[in-house]
């Protein structure tokens, strides 16, 4: 009888601790510090952007990438989802940009992800939102802990419109995954589950930097994959192509949930998911935030009901030649920005 994905990640630990000890004792650095300013080790990255109506802030987001202090060189790919603002005209003669394609039609972030990834040359790929700020350290960070072996996680810092930047930098406990406060008599989104009394929730802290939560256990409404953002995540390209890359049907569902899915396919191929509590973002976000927000609600049910039923079926592999075929056909349809 073939497993489904929820029993193989049943099967799956997460004890990362050799790990993170291997790279201390080889870098000469903590885990969750930064690498020195100039760094050239780690593995050859390729950033990805998913793009779609970001002009408001995607100049800022590609001047954080040409400013990072990483001493050896890394791509940056940029798809636009058929925006219909001015993204596509900085895509074309930003300097950071390295490669840039133009989707005709809207296809979603997924979509735009897969398409990114397949074009890629490095052997680590940076997933990052197009509307993410980067610190300096951000890509040395990610790069000089890279291997086949882990699923490497940062987080966000949300900053509303019209918001001036926060005096000591991006903050880890504005992320949810880090400081967590549900709502209380209302069923939670994601597992279902309500609350009777309020939390306050430290999931990292809680969960030993994401360790407690192998074998397919929770912490209230958090499991494994959920901890998986593509907002900022580092993972290994071979393995992506492997698993057949994103689910587009998500993004043509609606919003959210195809990151949760690309986290279980990797966790179930033997990926461990490690954070990284120095790599915050700057999430900015755009002048109609509430209004976005309510709209990606509003598709929620449809992209979690897919979720599950994906969990059903036995875990991907093998699915690179596939994904291969769907990319070149994409290719023969989009414009080539740079």
């Amino acid at each position: 009888m073939t497993t489904s994905l929820t029993g193989t990640l049943a099967l799956r630990e997460n004890d990362h601790t050799t790990y993170t000890l291997e790279f201390e004792r080889s870098a000469g650095v903590a885990w969750h510090q930064p690498v020195p300013a100039g760094w050239v080790g780690g593995r050859r990255l390729s950033v990805v952007l998913p793009a779609h109506n970001v002009a408001y802030c995607l100049p800022k987001v590609l001047d954080a990438l040409r400013a990072q202090a990483y001493g050896r060189g890394f791509e940056v790919i940029v798809i636009d989802d058929a925006s219909t603002d001015a993204t596509a005209e900085i895509i074309a003669t930003h300097p950071a940009v390295t490669a840039g394609l133009r989707l005709r039609t809207r296809c979603g972030a997924a979509t735009a992800r897969n398409l990114g990834t397949y074009i890629a040359q490095g052997e680590t790929v940076l997933y990052a939102d197009a509307d993410m700020l980067l610190p300096p350290s951000t890509v040395a960070d990610l790069a000089a802990r890279a291997t086949d072996h882990a699923v490497l996680t940062g987080f966000r810092h949300n900053l509303p419109p019209d918001t001036s930047w926060p005096d000591n930098g991006p903050e880890l406990t504005a992320d949810h995954r880090v400081t967590w406060r549900p709502p209380v008599n209302t069923p939670l989104l994601y597992s279902g589950i309500t609350l009777r009394e309020p939390v306050v929730g430290r999931p990292l802290e809680h969960t030993r930097d994401f360790r407690d939560l192998g074998h397919g256990r929770m912490y209230y409404d958090w499991d494994l994959p959920r901890m998986v953002v593509t907002a900022l995540l580092a993972v290994p390209r071979a393995v992506v192509l492997d698993v057949g890359g994103f689910d587009a049907e998500f993004g043509r569902i609606g919003w959210g949930m195809e990151d949760t899915y690309l986290g279980a396919c990797l966790i179930a191929a033997g990926l461990l998911v490690i954070p990284l509590r120095q790599a915050v973002g700057l999430h900015l976000d755009p002048p109609d935030a509430a209004q976005q927000w309510q709209r990606k609600l509003s598709t929620w049910p449809a992209t979690l009901a897919r979720y599950r039923a994906l969990l059903s079926e036995p875990a991907r592999s093998g699915r690179r030649a596939a994904l291969t075929t769907a990319m070149n056909s994409l290719l023969h349809s989009c414009e080539v920005l740079r």
